[in-house]
C-alpha cells in the first residue's frame, strides 16, 4: 500500500465504515475462496480420466461446461444482490455453500465405493462410472460452482463499494486480480502436485480448508465493510423502457407537442423536463435525453393519462423516466465493447482444456525425479497474468503517465489484451506444428498414451502471452463496465466479466464439438490428431475478433469520463481551435 493509501486509511469516514482497513479482509477472502476452487477445477480433467475412466475429449469438454458454469453463477449472485438482499449477504451464504461442496468432492475421492474400479491410462478395457457414481460427483461439482463461483465478482463489487474514489477502485481492481492469479498458481501447482503425486483426499482436504479460512476471514471483517442495500431489481425498469418505447412507436415527438419528457426526482417524485427543442444536447439534470438511440426516448414522453394528479406515474409500463432511458442506452452503447470480448475467452477456454491434454502425451520431466503434473501447466498463464499486473500497476502505468502526461483507458488497455491474446494463439499453433512433426516421425510408436520425446515445457510459451493478454483486457473490461454502469447496476457490471467467461467456456465447447462432428481432426487419441489445424483456426477468428473490437472501440464515447480525460479533451479542443485559427 503507498503511503497516500495509509494516509487516507487513517482518515476518519463519515459512516464510520469502508476505506483500506476492509482491504485485507475482503482480498484476503477472495483469495482463500479462489485457491479452494482452483484446487479442484484446475485438475478436474485430469481426475476424470484417472479416476472415473472418462475418454480425454469428453473430459476437456466436461471441465469446459464445469468452468462455464462456475463463471456464471457470479451473475445471479449479482442480481440477487442488486435486487432482493444486497452483495455481502450473498457473499456469505455462497463462501458457506462453496465449504459443503468441497467436502462432497473430497469423500469422492476417500470413498472408493463412489469411483469405478481404477484403469491404467490409455487402456480401452476400463470400466465406466456407474450413473450414481456420476451423480454424486456433479451434484458436488454442481455446488462448488454455484458457491465458489458465486463469490468471485460480488467480492469484487464489495470491495469497490468500500471506496469512492475512482483511483483507488482501480488499484482495488488491480489487487484483486493479482491476488487470484496469485492463489491461481498455487491451487495449480502445490494442490496438483498433492493430488498426482501424494494423495486425492488430501488435496481436495486442503482445498475444504481453504475454504474454510476464507469464511472466517470474511466474517472477521464485517464490522467494518460498507455493506450497500439493495435497491430494488434494476432489470424491471430497464425492460419497461422497451416496452413503453414499443407501445409509443406512432408517437410523433415535435416541438409544438405540449407534452413534456419526464425525470424521477428525490426516490421517486417526477417533475418535467425541458423539450427536445429548447436543450438538443442537455444532460439528464432538469432537461431532455441525449440524442443518441432517440427512438427510445419516446418512453419518456408524457402522454395524456400516463401520470397522477401528483406528477407520480400511473402508467409505468407506458412511462418511464428520462433516467431510465438513459440507464438501458448505456446497455446498448457498451454491448458491441462486450461482445467482443466473449471470443477472448472462446479462444483461452479452447487453448487451456487443450493444452493439459497435449501434456498428458509430452514428456513433463523437470530434472532426473520430478515431473510436473499436466494441469499444473496452466499456471504459467497465471503467473504471467499476476506478474505483469504488478509491473502495470506499480511501473509501467505510472512510467507511462510520467511519460506521456496521461493514463491508458480501459478501452486501450483491453486492445493491447486482444492483441496479446492473438498472438498467444498463433504460438500455440506453432508448438503443436512442432509436436505433431515429432509425432509423425515415430509413426509406429503414436498410440494412446505414448509419451511424445519433446519437451511440455514449449507448452510454457503460448500460455505466458495468454496471460500477459489478461492482465490488460480483464481489469479493463471491469474497470470500463464499473465506471461506465448506473450505480444501480454496479454489482451487475462485475459480473459481466463472469458472464464473458461462462460463454467463452460453453461456446468453445460447441465449438470443439462441432469440429468433431465435422472433421476427423479430434479423435480420442491426440496423438492422431490435427490439434494444429485447430488452434489456426481459432488464431484467424481471434484476428478478425481483434478487428471488430478496434472498430467498436473507436465508435465508443465515454459516457463518465474522469477528470483527466475530460482535461485532455478540452485541451485537444483548444489545439484544434488554434489550428483553426493559424
Amino acid at each position: 500500500m503507498s503511503k497516500e493509501e495509509s494516509q487516507e486509511a487513517e482518515a476518519p469516514k463519515k459512516d464510520g465504515k469502508g476505506g483500506w482497513i476492509t482491504f485485507p479482509f475482503i482480498l484476503g477472502s477472495a483469495f482463500g475462496m479462489t485457491l479452494a476452487a482452483s484446487g479442484v477445477t484446475a485438475n478436474l480433467t485430469v481426475y476424470l480420466i484417472k479416476q472415473y475412466n472418462v475418454k480425454s475429449i469428453d473430459a476437456a469438454q466436461i471441465g469446459n461446461i464445469v468452468n462455464g458454469c462456475i463463471n456464471l453463477s457470479p451473475v445471479a449472485g449479482a442480481i440477487l444482490s442488486d435486487a432482493f438482499v444486497g452483495c455481502y449477504p450473498v457473499i456469505v451464504f455462497s463462501t458457506l455453500l462453496s465449504l459443503l461442496s468441497l467436502v462432497l468432492v473430497t469423500l469422492t475421492a476417500a470413498v472408493k465405493w463412489l469411483r469405478p474400479p481404477p484403469c491404467a491410462f490409455g487402456s480401452a478395457d476400463c470400466q465406466s462410472a456407474s450413473s450414481g457414481q456420476l451423480a454424486f460427483l456433479y451434484i458436488a461439482i454442481a455446488l462448488t460452482a454455484a458457491g465458489c463461483g458465486g463469490t468471485r465478482f460480488n467480492m469484487l463489487a464489495l470491495g469497490a463499494s468500500q471506496f469512492d474514489k475512482p483511483r483507488d477502485q482501480t488499484v482495488i481492481f488491480n489487487w484483486f486480480f493479482v491476488l487470484i492469479y496469485a492463489a491461481g498458481i498455487i491451487g495449480t501447482t502445490v494442490l496438483v502436485f498433492i493430488e498426482d503425486s501424494i494423495s486425492w483426499t488430501l488435496g481436495f482436504g486442503l482445498s475444504a480448508t481453504a475454504n474454510a479460512a476464507s469464511a472466517v476471514v470474511l466474517l472477521s471483517g464485517a464490522k467494518y465493510y460498507r455493506k450497500p442495500a439493495a435497491q430494488g431489481s434494476p432489470f424491471t425498469g430497464l425492460l419497461q423502457v422497451v416496452v413503453a418505447a414499443f407501445r409509443k412507436w406512432n408517437v410523433t415527438i415535435t416541438p409544438a407537442n405540449p407534452s413534456y419528457y419526464f425525470r424521477a426526482i428525490n426516490g421517486g417524485n417526477i417533475n418535467r423536463a425541458k423539450t427536445l427543442d429548447q436543450t438538443p444536447n442537455g444532460s439528464l439534470l432538469g432537461r431532455a435525453p441525449t440524442q443518441s438511440l432517440r427512438f427510445l426516448n419516446r418512453a419518456a414522453w408524457i402522454c395524456d393519462g400516463e401520470t397522477k394528479p401528483n406528477g407520480s406515474v400511473a402508467k409505468p409500463w407506458r412511462l418511464c423516466s428520462v433516467e431510465q432511458v438513459e440507464d438501458f442506452k448505456v446497455l446498448l452503447r457498451i454491448f458491441p465493447l462486450w461482445s467482443s470480448s466473449i471470443f477472448i475467452s472462446v479462444s483461452i477456454s479452447i487453448q487451456l482444456g487443450l493444452t493439459v491434454l497435449q501434456a498428458l502425451t509430452m514428456d513433463r520431466t523437470v530434472g532426473p525425479h520430478f515431473s510436473v503434473p499436466a494441469s499444473s501447466f496452466v499456471v504459467s498463464s497465471l503467473a504471467s497474468t499476476a506478474i505483469s499486473l504488478c509491473l502495470l500497476d506499480r511501473f509501467l502505468l505510472p512510467l507511462w503517465h510520467r511519460l506521456t502526461r496521461h493514463t491508458p483507458t480501459p478501452l486501450q488497455r483491453v486492445g493491447v489484451g486482444h492483441f496479446f491474446n492473438a498472438a498467444g494463439m498463433a504460438a500455440s499453433a506453432l508448438v503443436e506444428h512442432a509436436r505433431a512433426r515429432v509425432v509423425r516421425a515415430h509413426r509406429k510408436e503414436s498410440e494412446a498414451g505414448w509419451v511424445v520425446p519433446m519437451s511440455a515445457l514449449w507448452l510454457v510459451v503460448p500460455l505466458v502471452l495468454v496471460g500477459v493478454g489478461e492482465a490488460f483486457h480483464f481489469p479493463g473490461q471491469v474497470a470500463l463496465y464499473y465506471r461506465e454502469f448506473p450505480s444501480m447496476l454496479r454489482n451487475t457490471s462485475t459480473g459481466l466479466i463472469a458472464v464473458t467467461i461462462a460463454l467463452g467456456f460453453y461456446l468453445s465447447t460447441a465449438v470443439i464439438d462441432l469440429i468433431r462432428r465435422t472433421t476427423g481432426w479430434l479423435p480420442d487419441n491426440i496423438n492422431a490428431s490435427r490439434l494444429e489445424k485447430v488452434y489456426w483456426i481459432v488464431t484467424v477468428l481471434t484476428i478478425a475478433n481483434f478487428s471488430y473490437y478496434i472498430a467498436c472501440a473507436a465508435l465508443y464515447r465515454y459516457q463518465n469520463p474522469l477528470p483527466e480525460e475530460e482535461e485532455e479533451e478540452e485541451e485537444e479542443g483548444r489545439q484544434q481551435q488554434l489550428n483553426v485559427n493559424d
